[in-house]
């Protein structure tokens, strides 16, 4: 049995059920109501659009437009970031690239070539999806990382410069930062992770066995998605904190703000 479709009248009768969360946030004046409502317009205009194009790209399966697909996401994945951090461009954004850009591929070639051992990685139906999936996860964890580092270095600097005095290099005065950024980061993965099968159905194997495999083959993918996000995002973060950290520090160790 195939996936069933969704009809365009039934999908706006799905879509219908965002009137619920809508009217919480409206009756508690949270504030967001606006935003939220625009949220879920721009979702439905990009989700079909990004159909649009990807229906062709797949038609086309030409490696040097997946490949072209993929080096557009990591720059707006890396736009995205310096939004929602508030991180100073000229500091953070070649950082991000090159965190985004070595992690997806190091983790997205591995996994369709050695796990899965395709004869061509490049093969649209396999690569654009797994790429978009680590981009996804790289860039929410990025965000999280990047501001707890930085917050939190910039708010308790005089313990940075007291370790600092105190004859710890750079690394060292800044390893208890890059530890509350790793546990923030990544402990709800890891917590979701531990519950995975019990708790809760992840979404790809969910999205797998309605596409017609059978579970035993969804939850082997489900795992490798696992697997691969996060150990792509630990990848994507610990990059970019090094090689910021190249820039935000001097030679002496003074701290130049990465705030904007």
């Amino acid at each position: 049995m195939g996936t069933i479709d969704i009809s365009t009248l039934h999908l706006l009768l799905g879509l219908l059920l965002m009137a619920v969360p809508v009217y919480f946030l409206w009756k508690y004046k949270t504030g967001i109501v606006r935003s939220t409502v625009t949220a879920v317009v721009r979702m439905v205009v990009q989700m079909f659009l990004v159909g649009l194009y990807l229906k062709y790209l797949f038609i086309w399966d030409n490696p040097w437009l997946n490949t072209a697909w993929v080096v557009i996401m990591i720059y707006v994945a890396s736009e995205t970031s310096l939004t929602r951090t508030k991180l100073k461009r000229k500091m953070m954004m070649l950082p991000l690239i090159i965190g985004f850009f070595v992690a997806s591929v190091t983790i997205g070639l591995y996994f369709l070539g050695v796990v899965l051992q395709l004869d061509n990685v490049f093969n649209a139906q396999y690569f654009i999806p797994v790429f978009g999936i680590l981009m996804g996860n790289m860039l929410g964890v990025n965000v999280i990382g990047l501001n707890v580092f930085y917050y939190n270095l910039m708010r308790e600097k005089n313990s940075y410069y007291y370790l600092l005095g105190n004859g710890a290099t750079t690394d060292e005065a800044t390893a208890p930062f890059v530890k509350q950024a790793l546990i923030r980061a990544f402990s709800p993965a890891i917590a979701n992770m531990a519950v995975m099968g019990l708790v809760a159905l992840p979404g790809t194997m969910i999205g797998q066995i309605l596409g017609g495999s059978t579970p035993d083959v969804a939850i082997k993918y489900q795992m490798m998605i696992i697997v691969i996000t996060i150990s792509a995002s630990m990848i994507s973060l610990m990059l970019t904190l090094n090689l910021s950290k190249r820039i935000t520090f001097d030679d002496m160790g003074r701290i130049n703000n990465p705030f904007k």
